[in-house]
């Protein structure tokens, strides 16, 4: 079909080449309807640890709808290509910063094991099959209450800490 004709089936499905749906076709209504923290004022984005200044971070997780420090949620996450595609993936909060938006790490369940930019957090109730998860300390996400899906379950204080103290030690937070 050719080149020309690629382009007008990926401009007419409101899809990418590699088959993902363009977020514009999803907030259009024509292929998914939007996630919670995917766009707008609520949007996560993902953060520079070094530019956003001193964080506290805290254990202190309330089993209360709100995100808090010690808790998986779920929001949408974008990819680390920052081109405008994400999906819904469960984050750890570690802070709240004093806007009241609050920053997180996110989770992954491929295996990280023996990986330096990774903490092994072990299996919880954030995920389904309950397969041990890892903390990617180079995602930090910054996360707005309107912007997550749901509260997942509260990570242990012991695998918190683990996870606090690499982020002080590679981050300087507290």
């Amino acid at each position: 079909m050719g080149l020309l004709g690629d382009l007008f089936k990926t401009v007419t499905s409101g899809r990418r080449r590699g088959g993902a749906p363009s977020r514009e076709a999803g907030r259009r209504g024509g292929q998914r309807p939007a996630s919670p923290g995917e766009f707008g004022p609520n949007a996560t984005v993902q953060v520079d640890p070094h530019r956003i200044g001193p964080v506290r971070m805290s254990y202190s997780p309330h089993t209360d709808g709100a995100p808090d420090p010690g808790e998986i949620v779920w929001t949408w996450v974008p990819f680390e290509e920052n081109d405008g595609r994400g999906k819904d993936r469960p984050v750890l909060v570690v802070a709240v910063e004093s806007a009241g938006t609050y920053l997180a790490v996110q989770l992954t369940s491929k295996d990280h094991d023996g990986e330096g930019d990774y903490v092994s957090v072990g299996a919880g109730g954030w995920d389904g099959e309950h397969r041990p998860s890892w903390v990617n300390l180079d995602r930090v996400i910054r996360v707005h209450e309107g912007g997550m899906r749901r509260e997942a379950a509260a990570l242990p204080r012991e695998p918190f800490e683990r996870v606090a103290g690499r982020l002080h030690q590679r981050y300087g937070w507290r």
